[in-house]
């Protein structure tokens, strides 16, 4: 499959008559009426009804349609991106990260490479093990996460440990108070995110399993934001990253836990025996002094 057949495809699905859609695409109709019929060979599926009235997408072609136009923006963009910085003669750095790392000292840095002339950075959403995915194969050059993962090509560096908090809906009888892991385990749980796994949701609970305590998990969430909305909605509790707590919703109180030992690492991420950039560098004294700063307590 080419990007080629995404595109006729997505004139077809819009016009639902082949002659039109050949006249837009400046090419005769047999030709476009084969292309598709290999299209739906290849997919597996049948895209169009055709009757006497014409065509009309099947649900598989409605689906099909959704994920073409992205797949297709995602090309333009990148293809315009690219354009752009190479006119104006810009270095892309990528960074990866997962969501409970947006909240502390990442966002700083970005702003600051944002400061350097001639840096275009990138920013994409992975977990820990699309980042050393994309890490090897040159998509990013640094990445955030939680987790510790053994690749002889990526090295990780623990920034800090972060301490965890719990999140309770307001009016928790724990409300205020500085629960054991004991008293949470009174709750039901909220889980994120839920997939893929392993992630932060097995963190918090191998966090009760070696204190031997049986957890009720009510509710598994992908995203850090929808596990505080089900907090807020009493459905029941979670536990998240100190920093998460800077997001200030209605509804929610975050109480410190009673032991302080329970944290999560912060991990960055990079490729194994590259010879540092100058960019790679500059980004390397930015963060250590963030993390440094955070050290020291004068991170706000």
């Amino acid at each position: 499959m080419e990007l080629r057949h995404l595109r006729y495809f997505c004139v077809v699905a819009e016009e639902l008559n082949l002659t039109c859609a050949a006249k837009r695409l400046h090419m005769s109709q047999p030709p476009l009426s084969r292309q598709i019929k290999q299209l739906e060979q290849e997919v597996g599926a049948e895209l169009f009804e055709r009757s006497s009235r014409g065509l009309r997408l099947t649900s598989s072609g409605i689906f099909f349609q959704q994920r073409a136009l992205e797949i297709l923006e995602k090309v333009d963009v990148t293809i315009d991106t690219t354009r752009h910085m190479a006119r104006s003669k810009r270095t892309l750095f990528g960074i990866g990260f997962v969501p409970s790392i947006f909240y502390g000292q990442i966002p700083m840095l970005v702003r600051d490479l944002r400061q350097i002339e001639n840096v275009e950075i990138s920013l994409t959403e992975l977990t820990t093990i699309q980042q050393i995915q994309a890490l090897k194969a040159g998509r990013i050059d640094m990445g955030f996460g939680r987790l510790r993962i053994d690749d002889p090509d990526v090295e990780q560096e623990i920034l800090f440990n972060e301490p965890f908090i719990a999140a309770l809906p307001s009016g928790h009888p724990l409300e205020g108070t500085t629960p054991t892991c004991e008293e949470l385990a009174r709750y039901p749980l909220i889980l994120f995110p839920a997939k893929p796994r392993p992630s932060l949701a097995d963190m918090v609970l191998g966090i009760f399993r070696r204190q031997g305590l049986k957890v009720e998990v009510i509710q598994e969430a992908n995203e850090v934001q929808t596990a505080l909305s089900l907090v807020a909605s009493d459905i029941g509790i979670t536990l998240v990253p100190e920093e998460v707590k800077r997001v200030q919703r209605d509804g929610i109180s975050y109480v410190a836990l009673a032991d302080k030992t329970i944290t999560s690492p912060v991990v960055c991420s990079r490729r194994r025996g590259e010879k540092p950039s100058l960019l790679m560098n500059e980004a390397t004294t930015i963060l250590h002094k963030l993390v440094d700063d955070r050290s020291m307590g004068r991170y706000p």
